[in-house]
Protein backbone atom coordinates (compact mmCIF):
# COMPACT_ATOMS: atom_id res chain seq x y z
CA UNK A 1 0.00 0.00 0.00
CA UNK A 2 1.26 3.51 -0.99
CA UNK A 3 1.93 5.97 1.39
CA UNK A 4 1.60 9.66 -0.47
CA UNK A 5 -0.59 10.64 -3.13
CA UNK A 6 2.81 11.18 -5.14
CA UNK A 7 3.69 7.01 -4.55
CA UNK A 8 0.19 6.33 -5.54
CA UNK A 9 0.64 8.37 -8.60
CA UNK A 10 3.66 6.66 -9.67
CA UNK A 11 2.46 3.40 -8.89
CA UNK A 12 -0.49 3.85 -11.08
CA UNK A 13 1.73 4.96 -13.52
CA UNK A 14 2.78 1.08 -13.56
CA UNK A 15 -0.21 -0.06 -14.15
CA UNK A 16 -1.27 -0.63 -10.17
CA UNK A 17 -5.74 0.29 -9.94
CA UNK A 18 -5.60 0.52 -6.05
CA UNK A 19 -2.80 2.88 -6.22
CA UNK A 20 -4.58 5.23 -8.42
CA UNK A 21 -8.04 4.58 -6.48
CA UNK A 22 -6.43 6.01 -3.15
CA UNK A 23 -4.91 8.51 -5.57
CA UNK A 24 -8.53 9.39 -6.68
CA UNK A 25 -9.59 9.33 -3.07
CA UNK A 26 -7.14 11.70 -1.87
CA UNK A 27 -7.59 14.39 -4.71
CA UNK A 28 -11.03 13.84 -5.85
CA UNK A 29 -12.53 16.40 -3.80
CA UNK A 30 -9.95 19.49 -4.87
CA UNK A 31 -10.38 18.26 -8.60
CA UNK A 32 -14.18 18.50 -8.40
CA UNK A 33 -14.06 21.86 -6.26
CA UNK A 34 -11.84 23.33 -8.59
CA UNK A 35 -13.68 22.45 -11.76
CA UNK A 36 -16.75 23.06 -10.04
CA UNK A 37 -15.61 26.81 -9.47
CA UNK A 38 -14.80 27.53 -12.99
CA UNK A 39 -17.88 25.98 -14.50
CA UNK A 40 -20.67 26.17 -11.88
CA UNK A 41 -22.57 23.59 -13.82
CA UNK A 42 -22.42 20.37 -11.54
CA UNK A 43 -23.19 18.31 -14.03
CA UNK A 44 -21.13 19.49 -16.51
CA UNK A 45 -18.60 19.58 -13.80
CA UNK A 46 -19.00 15.73 -12.82
CA UNK A 47 -18.32 15.30 -16.77
CA UNK A 48 -14.89 16.69 -16.71
CA UNK A 49 -13.49 15.78 -13.65
CA UNK A 50 -14.34 11.90 -15.21
CA UNK A 51 -12.46 13.22 -18.27
CA UNK A 52 -9.59 14.09 -16.10
CA UNK A 53 -9.08 11.32 -14.07
CA UNK A 54 -8.75 9.07 -17.38
CA UNK A 55 -6.94 11.36 -18.35
CA UNK A 56 -4.87 11.17 -15.33
CA UNK A 57 -4.72 7.57 -15.49
CA UNK A 58 -3.18 7.34 -18.96
CA UNK A 59 -0.50 9.95 -18.68
CA UNK A 60 0.41 9.04 -15.12
CA UNK A 61 4.09 8.26 -16.29
CA UNK A 62 4.24 11.51 -17.05
CA UNK A 63 4.35 13.10 -13.72
CA UNK A 64 7.11 14.19 -12.30
CA UNK A 65 7.38 14.08 -8.26
CA UNK A 66 10.39 16.24 -8.58
CA UNK A 67 8.38 19.12 -10.21
CA UNK A 68 5.90 18.91 -7.92
CA UNK A 69 3.25 17.23 -5.91
CA UNK A 70 0.57 15.15 -7.01
CA UNK A 71 -2.40 17.17 -6.65
CA UNK A 72 -1.02 19.96 -7.88
CA UNK A 73 -0.66 18.17 -11.41
CA UNK A 74 -3.87 16.78 -10.78
CA UNK A 75 -5.44 19.93 -10.18
CA UNK A 76 -3.93 21.90 -12.70
CA UNK A 77 -4.59 19.26 -15.10
CA UNK A 78 -8.52 19.87 -13.96
CA UNK A 79 -8.20 23.67 -13.74
CA UNK A 80 -7.09 23.90 -17.62
CA UNK A 81 -9.60 21.07 -18.88
CA UNK A 82 -12.20 23.02 -17.29
CA UNK A 83 -11.13 26.22 -18.96
CA UNK A 84 -11.42 24.54 -21.64
CA UNK A 85 -14.72 23.75 -22.06
CA UNK A 86 -15.63 27.43 -20.80
CA UNK A 87 -13.66 28.59 -24.09
CA UNK A 88 -15.15 25.74 -26.14
CA UNK A 89 -19.15 26.94 -25.27
CA UNK A 90 -18.50 30.30 -25.63
CA UNK A 91 -16.71 29.69 -28.97
CA UNK A 92 -19.80 27.41 -29.86
CA UNK A 93 -22.14 30.26 -29.19
CA UNK A 94 -19.77 32.49 -31.21
CA UNK A 95 -20.38 30.28 -34.19
CA UNK A 96 -23.88 29.25 -33.74
CA UNK A 97 -24.52 33.19 -33.63
CA UNK A 98 -22.83 33.98 -36.55
CA UNK A 99 -24.48 31.82 -38.36
CA UNK A 100 -27.64 32.59 -37.26
CA UNK A 101 -28.76 29.36 -35.60
CA UNK A 102 -29.26 30.94 -31.85
CA UNK A 103 -31.69 33.87 -32.03
CA UNK A 104 -30.11 37.01 -30.27
CA UNK A 105 -32.97 38.67 -28.51
CA UNK A 106 -34.31 41.87 -29.79
CA UNK A 107 -32.76 44.80 -27.88
CA UNK A 108 -33.85 48.52 -27.77
CA UNK A 109 -30.68 50.26 -26.61
CA UNK A 110 -32.21 53.60 -27.06
CA UNK A 111 -35.09 52.70 -24.20
CA UNK A 112 -32.45 50.85 -21.97
CA UNK A 113 -30.55 54.11 -22.41
CA UNK A 114 -33.47 56.47 -21.47
CA UNK A 115 -34.37 54.16 -18.40
CA UNK A 116 -30.39 54.26 -17.00
CA UNK A 117 -30.72 57.82 -17.18
CA UNK A 118 -33.81 58.12 -15.41
CA UNK A 119 -32.85 55.63 -13.02
CA UNK A 120 -29.49 57.43 -12.48
CA UNK A 121 -31.42 60.55 -12.18
CA UNK A 122 -33.65 59.35 -9.45
CA UNK A 123 -30.78 57.69 -7.39
CA UNK A 124 -29.29 61.28 -7.30
CA UNK A 125 -32.05 62.97 -5.88
CA UNK A 126 -32.40 60.37 -3.48
CA UNK A 127 -28.47 60.56 -2.39
CA UNK A 128 -29.91 64.50 -1.73
CA UNK A 129 -32.02 63.05 0.92
CA UNK A 130 -28.95 61.95 2.90
CA UNK A 131 -27.27 63.12 5.78
CA UNK A 132 -23.64 64.56 4.96
CA UNK A 133 -22.21 61.91 6.98
CA UNK A 134 -24.57 59.46 4.97
CA UNK A 135 -23.38 60.72 1.92
CA UNK A 136 -19.74 60.23 2.22
CA UNK A 137 -19.63 56.97 3.90
CA UNK A 138 -22.49 55.74 0.54
CA UNK A 139 -20.09 57.14 -2.00
CA UNK A 140 -17.16 55.76 -0.52
CA UNK A 141 -18.39 52.48 -0.43
CA UNK A 142 -20.55 52.04 -3.73
CA UNK A 143 -18.45 54.88 -6.10
CA UNK A 144 -14.79 54.80 -4.23
CA UNK A 145 -15.10 50.69 -4.01
CA UNK A 146 -13.95 50.86 -0.53
CA UNK A 147 -14.54 48.20 2.26
CA UNK A 148 -16.35 49.35 5.67
CA UNK A 149 -12.80 48.87 7.10
CA UNK A 150 -11.03 50.81 4.82
CA UNK A 151 -13.72 53.59 5.33
CA UNK A 152 -13.55 53.35 8.91
CA UNK A 153 -9.63 54.18 8.69
CA UNK A 154 -10.38 56.74 6.15
CA UNK A 155 -12.16 58.76 8.11
CA UNK A 156 -11.08 57.89 11.68
CA UNK A 157 -13.98 56.59 12.85
CA UNK A 158 -15.02 53.15 14.28
CA UNK A 159 -16.03 50.23 12.05
CA UNK A 160 -19.71 50.32 13.78
CA UNK A 161 -20.02 54.00 13.26
CA UNK A 162 -19.14 53.53 9.77
CA UNK A 163 -21.58 50.63 9.17
CA UNK A 164 -24.39 52.46 10.98
CA UNK A 165 -23.87 55.80 8.80
CA UNK A 166 -24.18 53.03 5.89
CA UNK A 167 -27.32 51.06 6.64
CA UNK A 168 -29.28 54.56 7.83
CA UNK A 169 -28.08 55.69 4.44
CA UNK A 170 -29.23 52.75 2.59
CA UNK A 171 -32.53 53.14 4.19
CA UNK A 172 -32.95 56.39 3.28
CA UNK A 173 -32.42 55.62 0.24
CA UNK A 174 -35.00 52.64 -0.07
CA UNK A 175 -37.47 54.78 1.29
CA UNK A 176 -37.16 57.66 -0.93
CA UNK A 177 -36.66 55.39 -4.11
CA UNK A 178 -40.07 53.70 -2.53
CA UNK A 179 -38.62 50.41 -3.11
CA UNK A 180 -40.85 47.50 -1.27
CA UNK A 181 -38.13 45.76 0.04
Amino acid sequence: MTTTTEDALVAASRGDQQAFASFYDATAGAVHGTVLKVLRDPAQSEEVVQEVFLEAWRTASRFDPDRGTARGWVVTMAHRRAVDRVRSAQASTLRDEKAGLREVPPYDSVSEEVENVLEADEVRRALTSLTPVQRQAIDLAYYGGRTHRQIAEDLQLPLGTVKTRLRDGLIRLRDALGSDR
